[in-house]
């Protein structure tokens, strides 16, 4: 008799336990479409603020989901192979693939070399940021204009002397926390 009146307070705690905690679930997920929006204003505003601290300090590695050629051609990428990578007054451009066949090992070019002309803009109302920079390496002379928005996702598009021009579209990481593999220097 015992058992089953224990067995039974058991299993009324456990439903009340379950039931509880749905409810604690159901009110936290009951946001309005306006305190949704809100919410995600105010984590767009940190990481505009996060965003801006990263390109002040020149320290930063645009991983590559996808190339785009002048044609317009989508081409979805290994990113930690496909990167442009800024450390302070150095940079780095690579393109690779998962062959290995190619100049720097990695099934494409690595170009490194020294930053010229540093010139970032930012829109306080639209929230993104614009930065235009050269990048002058033994291969030949490199001009980046990097567009960001707030949500971390960013396009740079890459201008040699000739009249080609390459698109990395990715997003921006730490020099720290972006785990790339970069091949040997081409030439």
């Amino acid at each position: 008799m015992k058992i089953n009146i224990l067995k039974q307070i058991c299993i009324f705690l456990a439903a009340g336990f379950i039931l509880i905690s749905q409810n604690i679930n159901a009110q936290s997920e009951k946001l309005t479409r306006k305190e949704k929006k809100e919410l995600r204003k105010a984590q767009l505003e940190v990481n505009f603020n996060i965003l801006d601290s990263l390109l002040n300090s020149r320290t930063f590695v645009l991983k590559a989901d996808y190339l785009r050629n002048r044609s317009g051609d989508l081409t979805p990428v290994t990113s930690n192979l496909n990167f442009i990578k800024v450390d302070r007054g150095e940079g780095v451009l690579q393109t690779g693939s998962n062959s290995g066949l190619g100049y720097n090992g990695v099934g494409g070019v690595t170009a490194e070399g020294g930053i010229g002309i540093w010139e970032p803009s930012k829109d306080s109302k639209k929230l993104t940021f614009t930065l235009h920079f050269t990048m002058l390496t033994n291969i030949g002379n490199y001009d980046i204009l990097i567009y960001i928005r707030a949500d971390n996702n960013a396009s740079a598009t890459i201008k040699g002397l000739g009249s080609g021009s390459l698109t990395m579209q990715g997003e921006l990481y730490t020099v720290g926390n972006a785990r790339i593999f970069k091949g040997t220097e081409t030439f």
